[in-house]
C-alpha cells in the first residue's frame, strides 16, 4: 500500500463523501430530466474509486463490505456501459437509471452502516446493528431512494 492506513482511510472517505454529494446532484438532475454530463462522469469516477479502494482495507476474510462493494462495481459497470457505450437508448436509459440511483444507495448505505459503527451515540443505540433504529434508519433510506429511483425512471428522458 502506497500510503498508510490513516491516509488510506481519509482518501476512501473523501472520495465517498465526494461521490455521495455529487450523486445527490445527479440523482436531481434524473428527477427533473438534466443529463448534467460533468457532475455525472465525477458522481460515476468518484463512486467507482471509492468502491475499489474499499478492496485495500486489510481483512482477514470476505466481509459484507466486499459484497456489497462487488454489487456497487457491478452496478457501476452496467451505469457505465449504459450511459457510454449504449448513449442511454431504448431501455438503455432505464439501465442506466436504474444503475445509477442503485450504486448511489450503496453508497449511501455504507454511510448509514459506519455512522451507526463508528458514532459513539449511534452505536450505543444499535451495537448489533439490528436494533429498530437502525432497521428504521436503513428502511428510509431505501424508500427514498426507490422514490428517487421512481420518480428518475418516469421523467429522465435524455
Amino acid at each position: 500500500m502506497p500510503f498508510d492506513l490513516t491516509t488510506f482511510t481519509l482518501i476512501h472517505v473523501l472520495l465517498s463523501v465526494l461521490g455521495l454529494i455529487a450523486g445527490l446532484v445527479v440523482a436531481g438532475g434524473l428527477v427533473s430530466g438534466a443529463r448534467l454530463d460533468g457532475w455525472t462522469a465525477f458522481f460515476l469516477s468518484t463512486t467507482i474509486a471509492t468502491s475499489i479502494t474499499g478492496y485495500g482495507f486489510p481483512a482477514p476474510k470476505l466481509l459484507p463490505s466486499h459484497i456489497v462493494g462487488a454489487i456497487s462495481l457491478l452496478a457501476l459497470a452496467l451505469c457505465v456501459y449504459a450511459r457510454y457505450a449504449r448513449k442511454m437508448q431504448g431501455g438503455w436509459r432505464r439501465v442506466y437509471v436504474v444503475t445509477a440511483i442503485t450504486a448511489l444507495y450503496l453508497n449511501a448505505f455504507v454511510l448509514m452502516v459506519q455512522l451507526f459503527v463508528k458514532t459513539p451515540a449511534l452505536a450505543r443505540l444499535a451495537p448489533t446493528q439490528q436494533e429498530t433504529p437502525f432497521v428504521l434508519t436503513q428502511a428510509v433510506i431505501l424508500v427514498v431512494f426507490v422514490w428517487i429511483g421512481e420518480k428518475a425512471w418516469r421523467r429522465f428522458r435524455p
